[in-house]
């Protein structure tokens, strides 16, 4: 998979704070701030962002579910009539994708809930302040930087798939360890994709070395709230400090799999 200098040294500023934010998860698996109540805040927040969380188009404001729904209403009389059928049709796939995720993780939480607590209800399910600091910052740059805000925004979606992919190492367990290994599973080949996406087509733009520079800056500010924004979905196992020491690069860099995605883009 050839990629830019440029492209590849964002790469290695994100590593670390890919890493970052795959500890907060790791650590939480054997945390003793983890029980049943955590268990079930974490898939409550993590159901929230599938279904109600801001994407970054035209539509941002209405969710990743609404937003699609209204981007395919305003679509339909223009197909292959200003509006590609392939346009149409990624954003089906999108849709289809996020609304997977939710089912997944409710899924889940049905499994492990006790008798007492209710299912989710998918239009009342809370958002919390790191997560909604998380979604103004990414807002906050594509409107003061343009196309370069929106690449960055892309670049960092999913935080290369850390929670999904911490999920899954939990296969050998068992009992709700296992549970979500299984849901982590079915979600996390759709994430790498989407990862992928992020990193398409960035050595097309036709960049200075400056305009690369400044999306570092704002790769970097939005990974380092991605991994507040993990760490308090997960009852913030990691210690102010230890946050601070992944900030200074305390951290072994979580390797890129270039070998995955030469597969996956095949």
């Amino acid at each position: 998979m050839a990629l830019s200098k440029n492209v590849e040294k964002l790469i290695a500023l994100s590593a670390p704070l890919w890493a970052g934010e795959a500890e907060v998860v790791r650590t939480y698996w054997d945390s003793p701030v983890r029980d049943l109540a955590a268990d079930l805040a974490w898939l409550r927040r993590q159901a929230s962002k599938e279904f109600n969380g801001s994407g970054i188009g035209e539509h941002k404001n209405m969710g990743v579910f609404m937003g699609p729904l209204t981007r395919l209403q305003e679509a339909f009389p223009k197909i292959d009539s200003g509006v590609s059928r392939k346009e149409v049709l990624g954003v089906i796939e999108m849709l289809h994708d996020e609304f997977t995720h939710y089912c997944a993780f409710a899924d889940t939480y049905d499994a492990i809930r006790d008798d007492g607590t209710p299912p989710l209800d998918p239009h009342t399910i809370e958002t919390w302040e790191e997560d909604q600091a998380l979604t103004r910052l990414r807002h906050a740059h594509n409107a003061d930087h343009g196309a370069l805000g929106v690449r960055a925004s892309k670049f960092t979606e999913g935080g290369y798939c850390t929670l999904f992919r911490e999920g899954m190492r939990l296969k050998e367990r068992s009992g709700t360890d296992k549970l979500i290994a299984e849901c982590c599973a079915k979600i996390y080949e759709d994430e790498f994709q989407h990862m992928l996406a992020g990193i398409l087509g960035l050595d097309e733009e036709n960049w200075s070395d400056a305009d690369f520079e400044k999306m570092g800056e704002l790769v970097v500010a939005q990974l380092r709230q991605r991994i507040l924004m993990r760490n308090a979905e997960f009852s913030f196992p990691l210690s102010n400090d230890r946050i601070q020491a992944i900030y200074d690069g305390d951290i072994e860099p979580e390797p890129f799999d270039y070998k995955n995605a030469e597969k996956v883009l095949a």
